[in-house]
């Protein structure tokens, strides 16, 4: 779940090589410890609705979604992360966590105050501090507001955050579904999702995106429910039809 292929959003990852898209989605959703609300309607409706998800499901086990805690972590984070590996993303996090009190955690108005020569040091590229530092100066002055886009519908927050350097529709979508938990989204241009349509669904090749969305109409409302069982299996050996 990682590699945007639109090579129009700014800041985003572009498809390079499937092999380490695949294992930088299973390293990103490895180790889940908390269940997302009931889900026994999103199971029942996608197995009566697609037989290969009733399959991925019975094979993967129950849905479970890990807990991103706080939003701004959330963003900065995904941002860190982008076109590195998920060791070196956690070891900038790392450096970077460093720098704050240990009680107090990373807030937007402490990014700011680190300034440039921080983040550049705690291992941040001239791009990726350009962006933290856009995010937290939206976030300082409320430009966003981060607690109050749990309110808003899907496509309200992903325009909202798409207006930050280094933000495009993957990373908000990844926002949706891991931070604020919404239960109906399709990232399209993921590269895992893809990968995983092209292996169960029979296709020659990677997808486009009207192909993902046809294969995907059926599973609304519960659209994240099946994109995290074909993430997931892209972790196991390939289950039969």
């Amino acid at each position: 779940m990682n590699d945007n292929i639109d090579g129009t959003i700014q800041g985003e990852r572009r498809e390079d090589t499937t092999r380490q898209a695949v294992r930088e989605t299973v390293a990103a959703i490895g180790g889940m410890t908390e269940h997302s609300g009931d889900s026994e309607a999103a199971l029942a409706h996608l197995q009566s609705v697609d037989p290969v998800l009733a399959r991925l499901i019975e094979a993967v086990g129950p849905f479970q979604l890990p807990h991103r805690p706080g939003h701004f972590y959330a963003l900065l984070s995904s941002i860190v992360s982008q076109q590195i590996s998920t060791r070196a993303a956690a070891a900038i996090m790392g450096r970077i966590e460093a720098l704050f009190p240990a009680d107090d955690g990373i807030a937007a108005e402490g990014v700011l105050a680190l300034g440039v020569g921080a983040l550049r040091g705690a291992g941040l590229s001239g791009p990726k501090t350009g962006y933290v530092l856009d995010l937290a100066g939206r976030v300082a002055n409320r430009e966003i507001d981060l607690e109050g886009l749990a309110a808003r519908d899907d496509e309200a927050v992903i325009a909202e955050l798409v207006r930050v350097k280094g933000i495009g529709r993957w990373t908000a979508e990844m926002f949706l579904i891991f931070s604020l938990r919404r239960m109906d989204v399709l990232p399209v241009d993921d590269l895992g999702l893809r990968a995983s349509l092209q292996r169960y669904y029979g296709l020659d090749a990677l997808p486009d995106r009207a192909t993902s969305h046809q294969l995907g109409a059926t599973w609304a409302p519960y659209r994240t429910v099946a994109t995290w069982y074909l993430w997931r299996s892209l972790n196991i050996a390939p289950v039969a039809g």
